[in-house]
This record gives structure tokens, sequence and C-alpha cells, in this order.
């Protein structure tokens, strides 16, 4: 099956700028959905972008127009492209991925059960 490893955390400055990365191993051929979620402490994992096969994108309200999610899949790498950093997007970010069974809205492929392989997580810290 896939693995996937996340990284490219560390610490910025609000609005300072920061690329992740997830390389994807193994069984790579079927990761038709990849995203990134993030957890902050004492908060629930949410879904901050996916992406499917072709390019196609979806983004939460909180990060659109300042993060762009992107894959290269010659390379099996997802990427995470974060500008205008905030305090509030410190977290641990996760890459996630799964194959396309069925049929899901945009919306539906932020939640984490959707995701049946996930990363181990790099952390991302912004200070003000």
């Amino acid at each position: 099956q896939a693995q996937l490893v996340e990284s490219g955390g560390g610490s910025a400055q609000a609005g300072g700028s920061l690329r992740l990365s997830c390389a994807a191993s193994g069984y790579t051929y079927n990761l038709y959905y990849m995203a990134w979620f993030r957890q902050a402490p004492g908060k629930e994992r949410e879904g901050v972008a996916v992406i499917d096969n072709y390019g196609t994108t979806s983004y939460a309200e909180s990060v659109k127009g300042r993060f762009i999610i992107s894959r290269d899949n010659a390379k099996n790498t997802l990427y995470l492209q974060m500008n205008s950093l905030k305090p509030e997007d410190t977290a641990m970010y996760y890459c996630a991925a799964r194959p396309k069974v069925g049929s899901y809205s945009w919306a539906g492929l932020r939640e984490v059960y959707v995701y049946n392989y996930w990363g181990q997580g790099t952390q991302v810290t912004v200070s003000s």
C-alpha cells in the first residue's frame, strides 16, 4: 500500500511563506484524491485543501487565496504553498490520500473519515 511522508514544516513570521511537500511511495497509482489537513493543540483535525488526479482543487475558506495545493503525478509528490501566513495557521499539517470510490461532494472530501492513507505530520509554527 501507499506510504506518505511530509516535509517542509518549520517556523515562520506572520506574513511569511512555507512550502510543504508530501512524498508518496509504494502503490501510488490509485491515489485519486490527495489532501492537506491540519490540527492545532486542543482542536479537531480539519481539512485545508483537496486536489484530484487531474488538478481540480477545493479549499477551506480560511486559507482560500493564501494557500495553493498542487501535485506532480510523475514525481508522486503533493505540495502546499503557504503564503501570507497567520498565527492561526499554526498546527500539525498532515498529508492524506484515497482512491476514487463512489461519489463525493467537494465538502465531503475535506472530512477526515474519507481518507485511508495518512502521513506522520509536519509542524508549522507562525509567530506574530
